[in-house]
């Protein structure tokens, strides 16, 4: 698909798969993130791959198998209903690559089917299925396309959206394997100190045999594989300090797996769940060894999540200093996690939270921490430099380990002595407004920077 850059403004946070970036406390890849939609408009988006690979039969006498795309709309503005999605597909350009089986929602008409999306939503859920598979005399190599249009009505003025044009997805006819892994549904509420199972299993789903396989699982810290296989090795992984928020277990498997079958471990995969674990996952990621090229590598991972009934205690405290007027002082902020739970945002890459200062009066900053974002008292982007400015966000980690504590050195100075002068200091969501979830004690959530108290 060529398509036109979303003006997806909703994405606050980045969706990631653990690994690269876990040697940066998780190795997080950023997916997507664009700048918000004007107030007064709204724009609609097509959801569809840029491209897709549909392998031939693996044998004589054999269908090929059928992969299924997933297409959908979806638009910008909150504040606009957007109804009534028509989303036109036209596969005039799969003749001879590939055949399609058109979802019931979708009215053929030749080689055009008008696909009926009710209610358009605000995030690019696929509720179009569209099902293709290999025509059967296309060899290895050969191409095609599929080409999209939508409309939607809406309550803004104007009374109806238009897709951009440009959408498309090119459609490859492969020889190889396809790995797939099952993707498990999450597991909830589980004790700390429990064991829980962790579904593993793969299937081929392309035309050639995966001659071994390779097998990846990252696992934050809450959850312990114990031994996997004796064919596995197990790294920590994560910038900094003795606690590592992951660990990378590598397996090399000489199985032949051939189209159609399927691949488990000797010994079903378990999790022990630590007295620490909250929101804990296990990603699980394979490719076929020796080189060979996945038809479709795009659901060789799966994630499995594991929530664990805990809590963390967040706390923040500010600082009493004193000095004389001109003279520069220095003030610590600090954050700490209580536990019994560590906190981290693994997935998405954002802090767990933030500390937000408000310089007292009779003082200007002068020295600001790293992570640290001056605003303006209503909390506003402040537009001069770092230094000087009434009001500071400061970012936490993306991940704290239970008792551990971050704290941020202010450097201000004092213009003029008011006894007893205090600013806020308070620990906030990393978005919104509402009480970080998982903190059952609010009470220690706020302090002050006192000077010459």
């Amino acid at each position: 698909m060529t398509t036109p850059t979303p003006s997806a403004g909703r994405v606050r946070g980045r969706t990631v798969r653990l690994g690269a970036a876990c040697v940066a406390a998780a190795g997080l890849v950023t997916v997507g993130m664009a700048t918000p939609a004007l107030a007064d408009s709204d724009q609609l988006w097509i959801v569809a791959p840029y491209e897709a690979v549909v392998p031939t039969a693996a044998g004589p006498g054999q269908e090929p198998a059928t992969r299924t795309l997933g297409l959908g709309l979806y638009h910008d503005h909150s504040g606009f209903q957007v109804t009534d999605g028509r989303l036109t597909v036209d596969v005039s350009g799969l003749a001879g690559v590939a055949d399609v089986v058109w979802p019931e929602n979708c009215a053929p008409s030749g080689t055009t089917a008008v696909c009926s999306v009710p209610e358009v939503p605000l995030t690019g859920i696929t509720s179009v299925p569209l099902q293709i598979r290999a025509a059967a005399d296309a060899a290895a190599g050969a191409s095609g396309r599929i080409t999209y249009s939508a409309t939607a009505a809406t309550t803004m003025e104007g009374g109806q959206l238009t897709a951009p044009e440009g959408y498309e997805t090119t459609v490859k006819v492969g020889a190889g394997p396809d790995l797939v892994v099952e993707r498990p549904a999450p597991v909830e509420g589980v004790q700390p100190g429990s064991t829980v199972p962790v579904p593993f299993s793969v299937v081929n789903n392309g035309n050639q045999p995966a001659n071994g396989l390779q097998a990846t699982f990252y696992v934050t810290r809450g959850l312990d594989l114990g031994t996997v296989d004796p064919r596995c090795t197990s790294t920590p992984v994560g910038e900094g300090g003795t606690v590592k928020p992951v660990t990378r277990v590598d397996c090399a498997f000489d199985d032949v797996l051939a189209p159609g079958a399927t691949f488990t471990l000797p010994q079903p995969l378990r999790a022990t769940v630590a007295p620490y674990a909250l929101n804990e996952r296990v990603d699980l990621n394979v490719s076929a060894r020796g080189g060979a090229e996945d038809l479709a590598p795009e659901d060789n991972g799966a994630v499995v999540g594991v929530q664990a009934v805990n809590t963390a205690d967040f706390a923040v405290r500010g600082a009493k200093v004193s000095g004389a007027a001109g003279e520069t002082v220095k003030a610590a902020l600090t954050f700490r996690n209580r536990g019994p739970a560590w906190i981290a945002n693994l997935g998405s890459g954002d802090p767990v939270g933030l500390v937000d200062l408000t310089v007292p009066q009779g003082a200007t900053v002068t020295s600001v921490p790293e992570n640290c974002q001056p605003r303006t008292l209503d909390g506003s982007w402040y537009e001069g430099g770092p230094a000087g400015a009434p009001r500071y966000v400061c970012d936490l980690p993306m991940w704290v380990a239970e008792n551990q504590t971050v704290t941020f050195p202010f450097e201000l100075r004092i213009d003029t002595v008011i006894a007893g002068s205090a600013g806020a200091v308070a620990l906030k969501p990393p978005y919104g407004t509402q009480p970080l979830p998982f903190d059952p004690n609010h009470r220690n959530d706020t302090s002050k920077l006192v000077l010459n108290g």
